[in-house]
């Protein structure tokens, strides 16, 4: 069942899985910590986001205020927004990854774990 047929060491693996949660709880409190932007337009409209995900701010550039043409406006706040959901996405699959990467790869020392 094992390789070698040797079992794990348990209070080894519950070391290997403690470490991993602090890690894992550190790399989430630095993600909620880290803003990105986003940009659309040229930079007529930028969005803030933390690495997690929360929109925390928004700019429009009074150039991209056109009251005859609300929908490009809007156009460019959605772009913006998702520029920086672009972002966060890349800077939390750097952060996390490797984490995730430990827990899908065996990180534990267990098939499946």
């Amino acid at each position: 069942m094992f390789p070698g047929g040797q079992q794990p060491d348990l209070s080894q693996l519950m070391k290997q899985a403690q470490q991993m949660q602090q890690q894992l709880a550190a790399a989430q409190q630095e993600l909620a910590a880290t803003e990105v932007t986003g940009t659309a337009g040229g930079g007529l409209v930028s969005a803030t986001m933390t690495g997690d995900g929360d929109l925390t701010a928004l700019t429009i550039a009074p150039a991209a205020v056109d009251p005859d043409d609300l929908e490009t406006l809007q156009d460019l706040v959605v772009a913006a927004v998702r520029d920086a959901k672009r972002a966060a996405d890349e800077l939390t699959a750097s952060r996390m990854g490797p984490l995730a990467g430990g827990l899908g790869g065996g990180g534990l020392g267990l098939p499946g774990l």
